[in-house]
């Protein structure tokens, strides 16, 4: 993000004014109608009770201006983007991971936003649509959760599409007509947009260099088969729009792997995900290091002997806001390297 558009997405953005429309944008009228996720969502006004379920969506209303519309969030990979330290200090934290159904209408919520289906969907570990909708609460799903992705078939569900930046993009939208600040989401949108293209030029003498990648989120134990990145997901986003091969040519979005799979393929650059959640001892990105450099499989691939390894913030990995800066943080590697020569 550039300097100038944080100065004007932070400054001033947390009082209770920045509800409302700004700068000459058109305002929202309501009732306002939208449609999500094959589902369709009415709002008389803006909501004043936000519970949060997933760091993306929490770090885009942030970045809107409506913090204090937040009363409680949960689903945390990474700390918070820096400029908002503060405030999400302020703001309770229901869960690091999964909240209790409880929790979440404990705060008497008028939204509630969810990052991922399997935390509210059809069989929600926090709680399904129909039990929240029972209560009169609406939910909003991520669209890059549920577009183009079928989410019954286990696991963190098959792309029958590539993500794009495109739902990101509807989400922004979406909220900023849902809470009336249309000119704010207009701008975070052109910044993420030009922010991609900038990146996509530094690395443009790629040419017909072939260079190949694998993208290691974690592991259930270190010795068994990584979750590495599919064709399909936010890394996959991100070798295209660089012009490198993803090895990894499953469409599922995290699907486990073999080390002597990956071995075979070669790649010339491992990136690994780097995050504050320690569900798995491979979350650690430290850990992950070691294993490399010491497993008699991996050690042998040429990015390790290399040292092409990128460490990479794990939300930049995820279908998020960030698979900006994981666009910008790789291509800066690709240059390091020389790989683009």
């Amino acid at each position: 993000m550039t300097s100038q558009l944080k100065q004007v997405l932070a400054a001033g953005a947390f009082a209770a004014g920045m509800l409302l429309s700004n700068g000459g944008a058109q305002a929202t009228t309501y009732p306002l109608t939208i449609e999500n996720c094959g589902r369709t969502l009415t709002f008389d006004q803006a909501p004043q009770r936000v519970v949060s379920l997933g760091q993306s969506n929490t770090e885009v209303l942030y970045l809107l201006g409506l913090a204090d519309a937040v009363v409680g969030t949960a689903v945390w990979i990474d700390p918070v983007m820096p400029e908002f330290a503060d405030v999400n200090s302020k703001i309770p934290r229901l869960a690091d991971n999964d909240p209790s159904f409880e929790s979440v209408v404990g705060q008497k919520p008028d939204l509630v936003t969810t990052q991922f289906q399997w935390h509210v969907g059809p069989n929600g570990a926090v709680g399904t649509i129909d039990q929240f909708g029972e209560l009169g609460i609406p939910v909003y799903t991520a669209p890059a959760d549920c577009v183009d992705k079928d989410n019954t078939t286990g696991g963190d569900g098959t792309r029958e599409d590539a993500f794009a930046m495109t739902s990101i993009y509807q989400e922004i939208e979406d909220f900023s007509k849902i809470f009336n600040v249309e000119k704010r989401g207009a701008d975070l949108i052109a910044d993420l947009k030009q922010r991609e293209k900038a990146a996509r030029e530094t690395v443009a003498n790629i040419g017909g260099h072939h260079i190949s990648v694998v993208y290691w989120f974690s592991s259930a134990e270190l010795q068994i088969d990584p979750y590495v990145a599919g064709q399909k997901g936010a890394p996959g986003y991100i070798s295209n729009i660089l012009g490198i091969e993803n090895v990894i040519k499953s469409d599922d979005e995290w699907p486990t792997v073999g080390w002597e799979t990956i071995a075979r393929a070669d790649p010339d650059i491992i990136v690994i995900g780097k995050m504050e959640r320690r569900r798995f001892p491979a979350d650690n990105w430290e850990l992950k290091m070691q294993f490399l450099t010491s497993d008699p499989v991996a050690s042998q691939m040429k990015a390790v002997r290399n040292n092409h390894i990128v460490v990479m913030d794990a939300q930049s990995m995820n279908p998020t806001i960030r698979t900006i800066a994981g666009i910008e943080n790789l291509a800066k590697a690709i240059k390091a390297f020389g790989l683009d020569q």
